[in-house]
C-alpha cells in the first residue's frame, strides 16, 4: 500500500483526536469554582476572600478560583448577575453567601439545573424558598443564634434587670441577620432586659450609625446597643460618642473584623463573635471540591456542616 504525505497527516490527526476522545473532558480541566460574596466593603468578605484566594494558591493544581462581590449589602441584582456569570463561564460549583435569603434561591436553581454544584455560607438561603423549588442546597456555617447570644450573655453581666437597649439588625430579609437578632434577644429576656427597638442598619457603618443616632434620641435612658455585625457597630460607637454617652453606653457587635479590636481593647466596644471569615469559604470549598471529585448529585449533597463562632473580649487571645 503507498501512503502520500496527506494520508500520513490525515493518519497523525486521527490519532490525535482518538487521543482527546479517549480522555473524558472532566480530566482535562481543573475544576473552576465560583465564590460569590457580599459587599466588599465590608471587612469581613474582604477577609473571606483572602482566605479563598490562600486556599487556592496552596492547591493550584487542584481547582481554579473566581471570587466576586457586590458593592453594597443590598445589591441582590447584581449578585444574582454574578451567578448567572458563573453559569455562563462554565463553573464546576458555586460557593454563595447571598444578599438576600429568599430572592437568589430562583438563581441558585437554575445554575443546580444547569448541572452545577452550590454550596451555600453564611447566610442561610430560606429553608421553605428552597422546598419550593425542590431544592437541596448545603449551609456550611455557624449558629448565628447561639454566636449573638454568646455576645448579649457577656454583655447582661455589666447590665442588671430592667434595664433598656436597643438592637441594630443586619438586612431584616435575610436569615442570618434574623437569627443574631433572635439570640440577642434570647440573652436579653434571660437577664430580664428590655429591649426597646430593633431598627435595621443593614450592615454597613453609616446606616448603622444613623439609626443608633435615632435611637439614642428616642430613648435617653439607654444602657447598651446591640449590633448584628462589627460594621454597624463601628457606627454605634461614632453615634455614642457624638451624644456624648462614651462609656455611658455599651456596644457589642459580632464578626470580629480587623477595624473592632481596638475598639475592644479601649472599651468602646464590649464584645464581638469570630465565626473565622477565611475559614468559612474555605469550608465550602472544600465541599464542593468533595462533590466534583466523587460527581455527588446536589440532592446527595449534606444539608448542613456547622462550623464554629466564639465570643471574643478584650481579654480574648
Amino acid at each position: 500500500m503507498q501512503f502520500t504525505r496527506r494520508s500520513v497527516q490525515t493518519a497523525a490527526a486521527i490519532a490525535v483526536l482518538g487521543g482527546m476522545l479517549a480522555s473524558p473532558v472532566w480530566a482535562q480541566d481543573k475544576p473552576k469554582i465560583a465564590l460569590v460574596m457580599k459587599s466588599l466593603a465590608n471587612e469581613f468578605f474582604r477577609t473571606m476572600e483572602d482566605g479563598a484566594k490562600a486556599h487556592q494558591k496552596a492547591h493550584a493544581s487542584e481547582y481554579t478560583l473566581v471570587a466576586n462581590g457586590i458593592k453594597n449589602e443590598t445589591d441582590t441584582a447584581a449578585q444574582i448577575k454574578m451567578i448567572e456569570q458563573a453559569v455562563a463561564q462554565k463553573v464546576s460549583a458555586i460557593v454563595l453567601a447571598p444578599a438576600d435569603s429568599k430572592a437568589l434561591v430562583p438563581a441558585v436553581k437554575a445554575a443546580v439545573d444547569k448541572g452545577i454544584i452550590v454550596v451555600n455560607i453564611d447566610n442561610r438561603l430560606d429553608g421553605d424558598a428552597l422546598k419550593e423549588k425542590n431544592l437541596t442546597v448545603p449551609f456550611v456555617g455557624p449558629d448565628n443564634r447561639a454566636g449573638a447570644k454568646l455576645v448579649g450573655e457577656h454583655l447582661a453581666k455589666s447590665l442588671k434587670s430592667g434595664d433598656k437597649v436597643g438592637i441594630i439588625e443586619g438586612v431584616s430579609t435575610t436569615f442570618n441577620a434574623q437569627q443574631r437578632t433572635l439570640g440577642y434577644k434570647d440573652a436579653m429576656q434571660a437577664a430580664g432586659i428590655a429591649v426597646v427597638g430593633v431598627q435595621s442598619g443593614q450592615w454597613e457603618i453609616e446606616k448603622g450609625n444613623t439609626v443608633a443616632a435615632g435611637m439614642l434620641r428616642e430613648h435617653p435612658d439607654l444602657t447598651a446597643l446591640l449590633a448584628g455585625n462589627d460594621s454597624m457597630a463601628l457606627g454605634v460607637v461614632a453615634a455614642v460618642k457624638a451624644a456624648g454617652k462614651a462609656g455611658k453606653v455599651q456596644v457589642v457587635g459580632y464578626d470580629n473584623i480587623g477595624a473592632i479590636k481596638p475598639m475592644l481593647a479601649d472599651g468602646r466596644v464590649l464584645a464581638t463573635a469570630d465565626q473565622y471569615a477565611a475559614k468559612q469559604a474555605v469550608f465550602g470549598i472544600e465541599l464542593a471540591q468533595k462533590a466534583i471529585a466523587a460527581k455527588t448529585p446536589q440532592a446527595q449533597l449534606p444539608a448542613e456542616v456547622k462550623t464554629d463562632v466564639v465570643l471574643v473580649t478584650k481579654g480574648s487571645k
